[in-house]
């Protein structure tokens, strides 16, 4: 793995060196685990994240890929939409990757800005896949998602995962228990407090995909899963409905991360590229 910045600012991972190119874009909530770290020049951070990302991403290098995970750019202005995002992305690949990659995949809040880039701009990629995303978002995880991300913001990385623990346990009814997972969250899973991820998830909450879906003009994989709490199925079922050309995978018991992290995900994806 390699860790460097594009000169946009947009900072990425680098997995692999085979002759075709994938980008995947993440949910911007993990902006700050894409990039060099602190420790020195190409220095790769460590996350769980990332972790179960290098994992998954195994399959795509096997394949013939390089894979580029590449971040939002820096000190984003207050109201950035996720159709400006997408111009970012659109523009990164017009300059970097000469105008055109094999396959981009966008999961999460990532793969609401793939359907923008979908939609605007089809003629940057041979492909699209988009995992566990829809036109909009659970209006409660918007609410959390929101709370948390200024409280990280706040430099208070415990209190920023409380709301998240409650939303995605909702059944932990002690206060002693919550704070726990949530200490264990706040290090394990969220990155370090920034504006970014404030307009991030601003632009996330604002997000409805509704009217752009129809207007995309080229074949999307979209795959979720069935007992997700971030997307409600139903709201998956109309995403899928509401792209033309839609092949439509549904993972059964798995929730928002169980879909993404799915071992069928890859061969998923790699089978729909396939001639």
């Amino acid at each position: 793995v390699m860790a460097g910045t594009f000169p946009n600012g947009m900072g990425y991972l680098r997995f692999g060196s085979g002759g075709k190119s994938l980008l995947w874009i993440p949910d911007p909530s993990h902006t700050g685990h894409v990039g060099p770290s602190g420790g020195g020049r190409g220095a790769v951070p460590k996350s769980g994240y990332l972790v179960l990302m290098r994992r998954m991403l195994r399959s795509f290098v096997a394949d013939g890929y390089t894979v580029f995970l590449v971040g939002q750019k820096p000190n984003l202005p207050q109201g950035y939409t996720l159709a400006d995002i997408a111009e970012d992305y659109a523009g990164l690949v017009g300059e970097e990757f000469g105008g055109k990659v094999d396959l981009v995949v966008g999961d999460s809040g990532g793969g609401m800005i793939g359907f923008c880039l979908a939609a605007r701009h089809p003629d940057l990629f041979a492909h699209i896949a988009i995992v566990a995303a829809g036109y909009t978002l659970d209006e409660a995880y918007k609410a959390a998602n929101l709370e948390s991300v200024r409280l990280l913001d706040a430099g208070r990385r415990t209190d920023a995962a409380v709301p998240m623990v409650s939303f995605m346990f909702p059944g932990v009814r002690a206060l002693l228990v919550t704070r726990l997972l949530a200490a264990v969250m706040g290090r394990v899973i969220l990155s370090a407090g920034s504006r970014d991820l404030v307009v991030g998830a601003e632009a996330l909450s604002s997000f409805d995909g509704r009217d752009i879906l129809p207007t995309i003009p080229v074949p999307v994989l979209l795959v979720c899963g069935d007992r997700d709490r971030l997307v409600a199925k139903w709201v998956y079922e109309q995403t899928a409905d509401l792209i033309p050309d839609c092949t439509f995978k549904v993972y059964e018991g798995k929730d928002h991360l169980g879909a993404l992290f799915d071992k069928r995900l890859p061969g998923e994806i790699l089978e729909f590229v396939r001639p």
